[in-house]
C-alpha cells in the first residue's frame, strides 16, 4: 500500500494538480480531511493565529508549528503539505526544520527566502530577502537532509521584482526544489505564470487566496501551471466570520432560544461523529472488559 508521500509524488509526477485546503488546528484539518480536497495545507498564518491569537511574523517556534502538524498527522489520512516559513534561521535550522517536519509525516513543506523572522507577505507592506546564495544554500540543505526522496521541497520566492522571481525560481530549482511557489503580488497575469513555469522548469504551488488576483483564475488555467493549488484561509476566515455573528447575536439572546443565531451550528451527534466519539468509547470498552 502506498504512502501519503507517495501518492502525492505519483499524482504530481503525472501532471495532475493536487488541490489542498487550509488548516489552522487538529479540528480544521479533521474537516479539510473529510472534505473532497486532496489534502490538506497547514498554514502558518492560520497556525499564528489559532495557537497564539497574534499575526503572522514567526513568533511562534519550530517546535510550536511541528506540534501543531503533528496533532494534525495524528488525525488525518490525506497527505500534508506544511508551511516551513523560512526554515527557522540558517541552512543548519533548515536542515533540522525538515528533519523534524518529515518525522511528523508531511508529504511537503514549503520554504521561502524572508529573513528569519519573517513577515507574511499576505498583510505585510514590505519583506527583507536573504541574498540569492544563502537562499540557494537553504533548498540544497533542505533537499540533503530529508530522508525520504518522496518528500517534496517547495522553495518559496517572495521577491516583488519579477525578473528577480524568475531568476531566484531557475536557481531554486537547479538546487532541488520540487516546486515553486510565487507569491501574488510579484506576477499579475496567467501568462506570467506560464512563463515562470517555463522558466523553472517545474510544476508551481499557488497559495489561492481570496482578494488576490490568482484566486479569480479558471481551474484550467490553474492546473495548466500548478503541481499544488491551495486555498489556504477559507477554514480560519470561515470560522472567525461565524464565531463573530453568532457572538454578537448570542449577547441578545441570553436566555432565550439560539434558533435565531445567523450562523448554523453543528448538532452535537455529529460533531461526536466528526472527532471519533464512538470508536474511542468502543476501545475503551474492549480494553477494560466492559
Amino acid at each position: 500500500m502506498s504512502t501519503p508521500r507517495q501518492r502525492l509524488r505519483q499524482h504530481v509526477n503525472s501532471g495532475a494538480t493536487f488541490w489542498f485546503a487550509g488548516a489552522q488546528d487538529a479540528l480544521s484539518a479533521l474537516l479539510v480531511d473529510q472534505s473532497d480536497f486532496d489534502g490538506v495545507f497547514t498554514t502558518g498564518f492560520g497556525i499564528s493565529a489559532a495557537l497564539l491569537g497574534q499575526p503572522d511574523m514567526e513568533l511562534y517556534t519550530l517546535n510550536e508549528n511541528v506540534t501543531v502538524v503533528d496533532h494534525i498527522a495524528n488525525v488525518v489520512k490525506k497527505p500534508i503539505f506544511a508551511d516551513a516559513d523560512t526554515g527557522y534561521g540558517n541552512s543548519l535550522n533548515v536542515a533540522r526544520t525538515v528533519r523534524a517536519f518529515e518525522k511528523a509525516g508531511v508529504a511537503a513543506l514549503s520554504l521561502e527566502d524572508q529573513v528569519s523572522p519573517k513577515r507574511c507577505m499576505a498583510v505585510a507592506t514590505h519583506s527583507i530577502i536573504v541574498p540569492l546564495a544563502e537562499a540557494v544554500g537553504k533548498i540544497k540543505a533542505a533537499v540533503d537532509a530529508r530522508q525520504d526522496p518522496d518528500l517534496f521541497i517547495v522553495g518559496r520566492t517572495d521577491v516583488i521584482d519579477a525578473s528577480e522571481a524568475l531568476d531566484r525560481a531557475a536557481h531554486y530549482a537547479e538546487a532541488g526544489a520540487d516546486l515553486i511557489q510565487p507569491i501574488s503580488r510579484t506576477f499579475n497575469s496567467h501568462a506570467q505564470l506560464l512563463k515562470l513555469r517555463e522558466v523553472c522548469g517545474r510544476p508551481l504551488s499557488l497559495q489561492l487566496m481570496e482578494g488576490t488576483w490568482m484566486a479569480d483564475l479558471s481551474r484550467a488555467q490553474i492546473e495548466s501551471v500548478a503541481g499544488f493549488a491551495t486555498y489556504p484561509l477559507v477554514t480560519l476566515m470561515s470560522t472567525m466570520h461565524a464565531l463573530q455573528a453568532n457572538l454578537a447575536a448570542l449577547s441578545g439572546l441570553r436566555g432565550q432560544p439560539l434558533d435565531a443565531l445567523p450562523s448554523g451550528r453543528s448538532s452535537m451527534a455529529d460533531f461526536k461523529q466528526l472527532i471519533g466519539w464512538q470508536a474511542l468509547e468502543q476501545q475503551q470498552a474492549r480494553y477494560e472488559g466492559h
